[in-house]
């Protein structure tokens, strides 16, 4: 989609006129609405809670180092994600006996065993290891990986999506230390499990995330098949739903395909899911290298809804610029020639599940045969990096190639221009952001890297 430079002067002007009368726009943030297209239902930040975005946030870790030394450890050797516990205090709220672990996948590929934990992403669970515990109703969070230094690519886009009317997950940022240690600058965000669920939709339901090394294949009828690629975060265990979808998804000819799918997905959702993740220029998306998104199932309606998930490389941030955890990267350069809203095709016949778990072209696994690649591929097609996956999702593909379906996505992408870009509302995000950055968090990051982070973001709209 092509992009009108006015655009990028508009909210540059925005961005300038916020660090200049940074009061004025308090508040702005987490003022979402609902949008009657879709099933998900806004929902406001309390003032005063963890998600109340229109401040920063202190949150203080106390958990012990040899803890922390093995359960990297575990990760190193086998990649399970081990549980820890330790102490957290959420602006002056103590809670004991809270669950930690490591959260995400490419964010861990360069873990070290020296790594900073205040650098770490996280899952918290406040009641991991004591029943009902919380923090004003809130049981669970996410410690994001930082790909910029501030992160605010990944907090608009957030909002964004929101904005647009489909499910999000809230954020809000904090000042993290990890025992009495140097404070870091973070996004969290809420946990896509049984709770946000809850608070999102309407009706009960079952809600799946897509593994990162997972495909949308139809694997037959046996839910022993799916459990690598599928992982079920609501409601009670029943891969029968996801396993219908994906036979459908799969298997219908072109005709039933186009004449069916909206009885089974949500395609006006999806159609703005698609358009959003255009607009936000994020390439790891339902078919990027991450395969990021979890599916929601309406027991009513029995239609399923495509939710986002990880937009930390968002507006054309790469992990190449930044590396993982906290770490002060802003923005960088995709690979040569790639647009990151038309990622590079994958070679004919190639398919992501013939490549070992965790393959990457620049440092391949020990028994890989680079002269017995599976057939039709070339690691020189990939992306630098090793992007994986990224290309192939049965459900999008499908999509676009139907004329009729197609035209809902180009209908959003039109739709969506107008409410968010043309309407200022995205400059107003991003400037509610800048602003929250400005005044509370000046001795974690200096303003010049605000208004850098904040501009790459502009620029891209």
């Amino acid at each position: 989609m092509t992009r009108r430079a006015g655009r990028t002067r508009q909210l540059i002007t925005a961005l300038v006129a916020a660090l200049a009368l940074a009061p004025a726009a308090c508040g702005v943030v987490g003022g979402k609405g609902t949008d009657p297209q879709t099933e998900a239902v806004g929902h406001d930040p309390v003032q005063g809670s963890l998600f109340d975005s229109s401040v920063v946030h202190t949150l203080d870790v106390q958990v012990d180092e040899a803890d922390v030394a093995a359960m990297i450890s575990e990760y190193e050797t086998s990649g399970e994600k081990t549980w820890i516990p330790g102490t957290v205090t959420i602006d002056g709220t103590e809670l004991s006996d809270v669950g930690l672990r490591l959260k995400g996948n490419s964010s861990l590929s360069t873990l070290d065993a020296d790594a900073d934990p205040a650098t770490l992403p996280w899952l918290v669970r406040l009641d991991k290891y004591v029943d009902g515990q919380s923090y004003r109703d809130i049981t669970s969070f996410v410690v994001r990986s930082n790909i910029t230094t501030t992160a605010v690519n990944e907090a608009v886009a957030l909002e964004l999506i929101e904005l647009a009317g489909l499910a999000s997950q809230q954020a809000t940022s904090v000042r993290l230390t990890v025992n009495d240690g140097t404070a870091r600058l973070r996004l969290v965000i809420e946990n896509p499990d049984e709770d946000w669920a809850s608070s999102v939709f309407d009706s009960p339901g079952l809600l799946y995330k897509s593994e990162a090394r997972g495909d949308w294949s139809y694997r037959g009828d046996d839910p022993a098949s799916y459990t690598d690629v599928f992982d079920q975060q609501a409601g009670e265990d029943d891969l029968t739903p996801l396993i219908e979808l994906l036979d459908f998804v799969n298997n219908a000819d072109d005709a039933t395909f186009a004449a069916e799918l909206a009885d089974r997905v949500d395609v006006e959702a999806f159609a703005r899911y698609l358009a959003v993740q255009e607009l936000v220029g994020n390439f790891d998306t339902i078919s990027g290298p991450g395969n990021n998104s979890y599916l929601w199932y309406d027991a009513e309606t029995e239609v399923f809804t495509v939710v986002s998930w990880d937009q930390n490389l968002s507006f054309g941030i790469t992990p190449m610029a930044g590396g993982m955890g906290g770490g002060p990267g802003v923005g960088g350069s995709l690979p040569d020639g790639m647009d990151p809203g038309n990622p590079p095709a994958m070679p004919e016949g190639f398919d992501p599940g013939d490549l070992p778990e965790g393959f990457d072209p620049d440092n391949p696994p020990e028994g890989f045969d680079p002269d017995n690649p599976p057939e039709g591929f070339d690691p020189g097609d990939l992306p630098a990096g090793g992007m994986g996956g990224m290309g192939s999702n049965i459900l999008e593909e499908r999509f676009r190639a139907t004329p009729e379906l197609a035209a809902l996505y180009d209908e959003a992408v039109a739709d969506l221009t107008a409410e968010l870009i043309d309407s200022g509302a995205a400059a107003e995000v991003l400037a509610t952001w800048v602003t929250v950055l400005t005044e509370h968090a000046g001795d974690l990051v200096d303003t010049a890297t605000i208004e850098q982070d904040a501009a790459a973001v502009a620029a891209y709209l």
